[in-house]
């Protein structure tokens, strides 16, 4: 069986991709030293403590960094570019609040938390909840809702990580060959044994080298994180948060040389008009002497009918197989380039595409986007609301700018994961200066990769259908026509580091949980600290498996389901627990009513959305409003006329989180 050579944009030369990756494996190997050197400090402390919160000893830099890290997770540089990619300027108003999340989160709960989890001893969010309202019920509540959202977000991640290792060893001799032995078992596998889980949401065999990648990224980041405990998260992270401004401040001049300046990318994106999908039949002309595979990614052009006019230009978006004997292979996907700049920029003299040497025969044309194909929305790329392929009213309608406001800088405030970090700061001095530096960290990463990835579009066309993968091709693409390969591994270790930082996180939070607020406290209160200990390393790599197989067959939008996941949090636990720790008529019926809530009202807007608009993450938008306004209104009202309804809680525990602790003599 053959490939046509057909190449895409972006791929390595060989020495070029072995070297890249010699980088980047340096890199992963001192994730590994840090891990071995955190466990050794959990031979010498508390376990538990140490193990998911480093004994709450974070120094400023430490905090500020693995806050940040945790934050900037795999959709941040996988996701988030994927939508600037798809949707253009517009993302820098959907990003814009983020730059105040640290002063949102940090400031709002950062001292009261730490403060009452060192009263209650607490290790968990579910653990400051119980203790806080003497609730049982409501420890294993939380403990649910923060399992259920968690675990979809590691998915995610997990998938993210595995489509930024497969670009860096695209071109890896040894990974091609082994990708195409696992590719071949998945297609027996699947279609001949039954295994159904090996195929994707189309009905089609899961790439053999997204499956390589995927189990070797999703055993080193479980393994590290099992091993090495809080520590090895807070070190890796520290390191992780240095790679990532560094990706960022490398990418970003070579985008903007490589482009022509930020005026010329916006000149050109003005005149873009979305690609149109479209299934194609290419021929060759003549008949293939053997069997052969054409590759996704392959670009073809039909010749136009008179001299003066323009080509038609295609890429293919699945790879197809053809027989011998045959000069077609009909029934290719593939998106058809429509803006006039794009096709005489892509098919002139300078040309940075290589096309295959045949035609097309037939084409059946699909759907326009929405809203962003029309001749009147041309410029949709630099212009609110954006263009969207689902959406007449355009990707960022002003009710749904309003809501990711909302998203980003208040909710952000409720996810779990980030009040865990808050519970291990130093002194309140390291939470005032962390807020300053990953306020400033935000500000250097964000509005950067938004330009970087705005002059994507016009450097690498046609990757509408995997976007997830743009940043670490961008970073491989800028590195090749630099003359600087090498480099590659460096700046997809950006990505990289932002995606193993959360998943080691999410790990942690989600086996903290489990072990802590369910063995622990419900089922064996006695239990001594080496059962927790080897429960806790059980725990952090089972929950890590099975998020890996979750991820054989992921979503196709990373993005989508990270904001529904982090809305989902926010709806159910921002109010409640804001009242838990500065309200003292709260109680356990506030938090309980406050969460499903907040819950029940958020899921709703997404099953509408999955009859209305036939898409679960496309959900509906009440009044205009992204489905987290809706959550966190709902979890607020709950909240507010439940109380006063209830009884009021207990003397002692108003005393002990409200009254001013007496000073130990």
């Amino acid at each position: 069986m053959t490939i046509d050579s057909a190449a895409m944009p972006g791929i390595l030369a060989v020495g070029q991709s072995n070297a890249a990756l010699a980088t980047f494996i340096l890199y992963t190997l001192g994730v590994f030293v840090i891990a071995a050197l955190s466990n050794r400090l959990l031979q010498k402390k508390a376990f538990l403590s140490e193990y998911f919160l480093g004994s709450r000893g974070l120094g400023m830099w430490a905090f500020a960094l693995t806050f940040a890290a945790t934050s900037a997770s795999g959709g941040s540089f996988t996701g988030f570019p994927a939508k600037i990619y798809t949707h253009g300027w517009v993302l820098a108003l959907w990003i814009a609040s983020y730059m105040v999340v640290p002063v949102c989160t940090m400031g709002l709960l950062g001292k009261r938390i730490n403060q009452v989890a060192r009263m209650s001893g607490a290790i968990t969010v579910p653990d400051i909840l119980r203790d806080r309202f003497e609730s049982r019920f409501l420890g294993l509540m939380s403990t649910l809702l923060m399992v259920f959202f968690l675990v979809f977000n590691l998915v995610a991640q997990f998938k993210a990580g595995s489509l930024i290792l497969e670009t860096l060893l695209t071109g890896v001799e040894p990974f091609q060959t082994h990708a195409a032995r696992v590719g071949d078992w998945v297609s027996n596998a699947a279609k001949t044994d039954g295994w159904t889980f090996l195929l994707d949401a189309t009905g089609n065999p899961v790439d053999g080298g997204y499956l390589l990648c995927l189990m070797t990224f999703g055993i080193a980041v479980i393994f590290y994180t099992t091993y090495g405990g809080f520590h090895a998260v807070v070190w890796t992270d520290v390191m992780q948060g240095v790679v990532m401004v560094f990706g960022v401040a490398v990418m970003l001049p070579l985008a903007l040389m490589q482009v022509g300046g930020l005026e010329n990318a916006t000149q050109e994106l003005a005149q873009m008009v979305p690609p149109r999908p479209a299934t194609i039949c290419v021929d060759w002309g003549a008949q293939k002497t053997e069997d052969g595979v054409l590759p996704s990614g392959s670009w073809v052009q039909q010749p136009p009918a008179t001299a003066d006019g323009q080509p038609r230009l295609f890429r293919t978006t699945k790879s197809a197989l053809y027989a011998a004997g045959t000069s077609q292979v009909c029934g290719v996907e593939a998106l058809e380039i429509l803006s006039d700049n794009e096709i005489t920029r892509l098919t002139g003299p300078e040309s940075p595409l290589t096309f295959l040497d045949a035609g097309v025969a037939e084409i059946n044309e699909g759907d326009t986007y929405a809203y962003g194909s029309e001749e009147e929305h041309k410029g949709a790329y630099v212009t609110a609301p954006g263009p969207s392929r689902t959406d007449s009213t355009g990707f960022l309608p002003l009710g749904v700018a309003i809501s990711f406001f909302f998203m980003w800088a208040i909710s952000g405030s409720g996810q779990p994961q980030y009040m865990v970090r808050l519970m291990a700061f130093k002194d309140s001095q390291t939470l005032r200066r962390a807020i300053i530096t990953v306020t400033m960290y935000f500000s250097i990463i964000y509005f950067p990769l938004v330009i970087i990835f705005v002059c994507a579009r016009v450097l690498l066309p046609g990757m509408e259908n995997e976007p997830d993968r743009i940043m670490p091709q961008m970073a491989v693409l800028l590195t090749e026509n630099a003359g600087v390969g090498w480099l590659a591994g460096l700046l997809v270790a950006a990505p990289f580091a932002a995606v193993m930082s959360t998943v080691d996180s999410f790990l942690l939070v989600i086996s903290s949980s489990v072990v802590r607020d369910i063995y622990q406290r419900n089922i064996s209160p006695d239990a001594s600290e080496r059962t927790i200990k080897w429960m806790s390393y059980f725990c952090t790599l089972a929950v890590g498996l099975i998020a890996l197989f979750g991820a054989i067959s992921p979503p196709k939008f990373l993005q989508d389901i990270i904001v529904y996941v982090g809305s989902g949090l926010a709806a159910c636990f921002l109010f409640p627990v804001v009242a838990a720790l500065y309200w003292p008529r709260a109680n356990k019926w506030t938090c309980i009513v406050g969460m499903l809530g907040g819950f029940g009202a958020h899921l709703a807007m997404h099953l509408i959305g999955m009859q209305v608009n036939g898409s679960f993450v496309n959900a509906y938008r009440l009044f205009g409003l992204d489905p987290v306004v809706v959550g966190l209104v709902a979890s607020l009202l709950s909240v507010l006329i439940i109380t006063p309804l209830t009884p009021k809680p207990p003397e002692h525990l108003v005393r002990k989180y409200f009254y001013r602790q007496p000073a130990q003599s």
